[in-house]
């Protein structure tokens, strides 16, 4: 599961463009009880979701012309440069260059080979996310392309992450770790085959104490059910939602024997 220990690979940001700021607070606060702290003009409507103070993902206005409203992944880069060069190198594009934000760090925005959209971050003043994997916080990140195995490819020439097969049914699930520690230790997410009308690109999942109530606090607040809670062996109990611009993401309660 994810930590706030960050290093090369590891999920360190997620934030939310949306065409309506104010529509994405209220379902958000609503359906996670987090608290939004607004940044003010200067930052272009950009603020922060929190619980107790600490940062669990951020809001942004959709800056991109033609964007669709999406959750998006950044990942920990200690040479954000080299890191767009790769990207380069192995097929994908650069949506973005490095930029400084405010001495806070560098960001750029990059799309891989089959089409997935994600981040770069390289810390400055901030190294990341403040909480993660308890209640109500990021705990996984998955991907889903038509084929995994090139796309693990592509993002091991980005970080050197690893994978081990996990068979799940119908499917074999592929488990990320970074490429510092125990890969079980290590693990932050997985890779999954897409297929027809299902999930697309990188999916955030929110650790929840109760799935189906959060579900219906979702729907209560004007979101749309993808994937009714369902158990899943040795994981546990899942869904996947959009809110009411359409932004996807998912829902975790933990096996508590994982």
């Amino acid at each position: 599961m994810l930590g706030t220990d960050f290093r090369k690979g590891s999920p360190n940001w997620l934030d939310l463009g949306s065409p309506d700021t104010d529509a994405a607070i209220s379902f958000y606060t609503g359906v996670f009880g987090w608290d939004f702290v607004s940044l003010g003009p200067e930052a272009g409507g950009y603020g922060f979701f929190q619980i107790d103070g600490k940062t669990v993902a951020a809001l942004g206005p959709l800056t991109e012309e033609g964007a669709k409203s999406a959750w998006m992944l950044h990942f920990d880069t200690p040479n954000i440069q080299a890191t767009v060069d790769a990207v380069k190198a192995g097929g994908g594009a650069v949506r973005m260059e490095p930029m400084d934000v405010m001495g806070e760090g560098w960001l750029a925005q990059a799309t891989d080979p089959q089409g997935a959209e994600f981040a770069l971050w390289q810390p400055g003043k901030t190294a990341g996310l403040g909480l993660t994997s308890v209640e109500n916080t990021l705990v996984w990140a998955e991907l889903h392309v038509p084929d995994p195995a090139a796309d693990i490819a592509f993002y091991a020439g980005l970080f050197g992450w690893r994978s081990a097969d996990m068979e799940a049914p119908g499917m074999t699930y592929r488990v990320l770790s970074i490429a510092d520690g125990d890969q079980e230790d290590a693990s932050f997410g997985g890779v999954a085959p897409s297929e027809g009308g299902g999930p697309k690109g990188w999916v955030p999942y929110f650790n929840v104490a109760d799935v189906d109530a959060t579900v219906g606090a979702a729907k209560a607040g004007g979101g749309s059910v993808l994937m009714p809670a369902a158990d899943v062996p040795d994981v546990g109990r899942i869904a996947f939602l959009a809110d009411p611009a359409g932004a996807m993401f998912a829902l975790l309660k933990p096996d508590p024997r994982m």
